[in-house]
């Protein structure tokens, strides 16, 4: 088993910044990506970033526009999501997960096996 724990999330205004961590315990061996998910309410769990613990590989979506950046300390079994130029349409639940598999795609949340409890994070216009 892999735990989850995100922080990092809150109220801020459009062009902000935020930073989000997610710490990882347990069996952390066994997971080979970490990525970062976000949902509003009536909407499905949508793909926001990727990166794999070993040699750190990064994939984005599209709708990010180049404005979050996904990093990771192995050192802390903690997986980081900086967000910049927050829009009002980034307002979701954030949602960190672990992937165990070795190949694939890591864009879809079938493709992990491990979820925290989700941060919040609001953007006010």
């Amino acid at each position: 088993q892999v735990q989850l724990v995100e922080s990092g999330g809150g109220l801020v205004q459009a062009g902000g910044s935020l930073r989000l961590s997610c710490a990882a315990s347990g069996r952390t061996s066994s997971s080979v990506a970490m990525g970062w998910f976000r949902q509003v309410p009536g909407k499905e769990r949508e793909f926001v970033a990727t990166i794999t613990w070993s040699g750190g590989s990064k994939y984005y979506a599209d709708s990010i526009e180049g404005r979050f950046t996904i990093s990771r300390d192995t050192t802390k079994n903690t997986v980081y999501l900086r967000m910049n130029s927050l829009k009002p349409e980034d307002t979701a639940v954030y949602y960190c997960a672990a992937s165990t598999y070795y190949s694939g795609t890591y864009s879809s949340p079938g493709r992990y096996d491990y979820w925290g409890q989700g941060t919040q994070v609001t953007v006010s216009s």
